[in-house]
């Protein structure tokens, strides 16, 4: 059960996450707020894994092989294209619908382990998983916007975010296992090595196709440095948590970021919820208790 607290850990540091990004959106382009995820992470995501090895010296160092190369450099460039991705959502006057599609990771981790990863669901884990993606249905705003018609873009784009970072789960999960090394040090290596190509790959797309978008990050450290520490943070608790569990039951309890994201609007913002929060708050502490069960 040791995988419940780390998803919880990571949701609430995702929840800060998104919202440290979605400020920073409003100053600098998506790939340039993508990058401000990874580029202070790679040094934190070492410690982190340099303490373990503190901690427990006497583990072994991994056996790379060529299916763990392929699931890390997979897991990077969809993690990447799903940020970029999610970003742009937040520039979009219908964010809430975006985000509320791009929450249909789940639901599609769920489906894609069953058919590709051999990842079966019992039934009662596939309640919480439905049970989930109505609540975010009903969090995010879909309800509202089915009297008119989704624009294409948003559509696409928040599916389109929501399958990357399915795809992202499911690979991360599959280098874990591949790799062999014991809890928690297969997720670190997995989580640095990650890390560290995401970073290359966006600062030499940067370099040669937008050197102004470095400047926007230099300009705001601060806030730079709190999104690479919240994502590598919450990243720790999501990569500790899925080479303990399957994705989808993982992602489904991790759609409690939703209620962290409402307090921390409630209480940063004075932001006040409506009865169908309320609702959707209530399904998502049903979903949870389904899959923590199952």
């Amino acid at each position: 059960m040791l995988w419940i607290p780390f998803t919880l850990f990571a949701a609430l540091m995702q929840a800060w996450r998104n919202a440290f990004q979605k400020q920073l959106s409003q100053e600098a382009g998506a790939t340039a707020v993508t990058l401000a995820r990874f580029v202070l992470a790679g040094p934190i995501a070492a410690l982190y894994l340099w303490l373990l090895y503190r901690w427990q010296p006497q583990q072994p160092l991994p056996d790379i092989s060529l299916p763990f190369v392929a699931y890390i450099v997979a897991a990077a460039l969809s993690q990447i294209l799903a940020t970029a991705l999610m970003v742009r959502l937040f520039q979009l006057r219908n964010y809430a619908v975006g985000v509320g599609l791009a929450k249909s990771e789940a639901i599609l981790a769920a489906a894609l382990g069953v058919f590709f990863f051999s990842a079966p669901l019992t039934p009662l884990g596939w309640l919480g998983v439905l049970v989930g993606g109505l609540a975010v249905w009903l969090l995010s705003g879909l309800r509202r916007a089915v009297g008119g018609p989704v624009p294409p873009a948003t559509l696409l784009m928040g599916l389109g975010s929501g399958l990357a970072f399915a795809l992202t789960s499911l690979w991360v999960r599959e280098a874990s296992l591949v790799l062999g090394l014991p809890f928690p040090f297969g997720a670190a290596w997995v989580l640095l090595l990650v890390i560290s190509l995401q970073t290359l790959v966006l600062l030499l797309w940067l370099g040669l196709r937008d050197p102004a978008g470095l400047t926007a990050l230099w300009r705001r450290p601060g806030l730079t440095l709190l999104i690479s520490l919240s994502s590598c943070l919450g990243s720790i608790g999501w990569f500790s948590a899925m080479s303990l569990e399957s994705v989808a039951l993982v992602k489904t309890l991790g759609q409690i970021e939703v209620l962290f994201t409402l307090m921390i609007s409630a209480w940063y913002f004075r932001e006040k919820l409506g009865r169908q929060d309320h609702w959707g708050l209530a399904l998502i502490v049903l979903a949870a208790l389904c899959v923590m069960w199952a």
